[in-house]
Formats: C-alpha cells, sequence, structure tokens
C-alpha cells in the first residue's frame, strides 16, 4: 500500500512540463521529490516486519554454569531457511574449557504450522538435530519449547528447552530460559539463564 502511494506521489512528478514555464517551479522540484522519496522511505523502515523475528542476536548469561554464551540467526532473503551459530564466549566455572564451544545449523521455519505456532527444523554441526517451536503469546510475550539431540561417540545427547521473552520494544527482548540435558555432570543439570536480544 506505502509503495504504490509513493509511486502515485512521484508520478504526480514525472512530467515536469507543466513546471517549464515557472523558474521557482524548476529550483523547488527537485527539493520535493527527495523529500518525498526521504519520508516514503522512513515509513517504511519505521515499520517492523509482522509475526516472529528471527534475524536476530543475543548475549546469555547461564547462572549454573556461570557461561556467557553469543547466538545469532538471520533468515536467508525473503526465504524461510534459517541460519544460526552459538559459541560459548566465557567460562568462570572451568575456565578455557568451555571457550568456543561452538555450534552453527541450519534450518528451516513453518510458519503458523498450528495455531499460530512456528514449528522450526534444524541440522547443526557436530551432528545435532533440532526442533523448536515458538509463539506469540500477546502483550509482548512470546514463549519457546525445544528439543535437540547430538550424535556423541559414547552417548547421545538429549536437551529440552522452554523459554519465555518479554518484548521491551521491536528491537530488544528479554528472555528467562530453561534447559535440561541427559549429559553428565554440570552440563547435564537443569539450567536457567538469561538472554538479551536484539532483533534486526
Amino acid at each position: 500500500m506505502r509503495v504504490a502511494l509513493s509511486q502515485g506521489i512521484m508520478g504526480l512528478f514525472l512530467d515536469t512540463s507543466v513546471f517549464n514555464n515557472d523558474p521557482a517551479m524548476k529550483n523547488i522540484l527537485p527539493i520535493i521529490t527527495l523529500t518525498t522519496l526521504a519520508a516514503a522511505a522512513s515509513a517504511q523502515s519505521a515499520v517492523a516486519p509482522a509475526g516472529l523475528s528471527y534475524n536476530r542476536v543475543g548475549l546469555s548469561y547461564g547462572f549454573d554454569t556461570k557461561n556467557y554464551g553469543l547466538t545469532a540467526s538471520a533468515l536467508i532473503g525473503n526465504s524461510n531457511v534459517l541460519i544460526q551459530g552459538a559459541t560459548t564466549i566465557n567460562s568462570k566455572a572451568a575456565p578455557g574449557s568451555s571457550n568456543g564451544a561452538d555450534v552453527a545449523s541450519l534450518g528451516y521455519v513453518f510458519k503458523n504450522a498450528a495455531l499460530g505456532t512456528d514449528v522450526i527444523v534444524s541440522v547443526g554441526s557436530n551432528e545435532v538435530y533440532g526442533i523448536s517451536f515458538r509463539r506469540d503469546l500477546g502483550n509482548a510475550f512470546e514463549g519457546a519449547l525445544g528439543y535437540s539431540q547430538a550424535n556423541g561417540a559414547i552417548k547421545n545427547i538429549r536437551t529440552w528447552t522452554a523459554e519465555v521473552a518479554y518484548n521491551l520494544n521491536k528491537q530488544y527482548a528479554l528472555a528467562l530460559g530453561y534447559s535440561d540435558s541427559n549429559a553428565t555432570g554440570v552440563a547435564g543439570d537443569s539450567q536457567l539463564g538469561l538472554t538479551v536480544r536484539y532483533n534486526f
């Protein structure tokens, strides 16, 4: 609607023969044209895309493991193909042992698959397979549930996750997450974490 409207406005200025007899109009024509283009561009950039955002970066902190993590995800173009990456950037629990625990994955988003819920399936490095569900809960809240399995040399590690996020505005969100897995040691204990996200 806005694109069609801006093209209609620009159509008024494409035929400049009307203004050729007035020198003042010749000078103001470029100013009006540039002002119209700037207004149309700013109006379009101010409107965030509808639905859940998948183009985002996040900084997280694990209360139990004392780990910091960095995550990023983005849809490729206008498709539903999702690329994701995550890394551990610090570990106070075991200095040096967890830094650089990197995962990259490729997924596909089935938007509004059932009852307004998005379903994401993914395949990642280190033979990690996952499925997750995201839903807009209303009032700036959203929820997510996930399951992943990493095929290891000794045993397969299965992880379950749950998260509630609050969108402070169109760009920033705070999320509280919980995860549990069948891994041994600290990694297998229930984990609580807080994430700050930026949507782009």
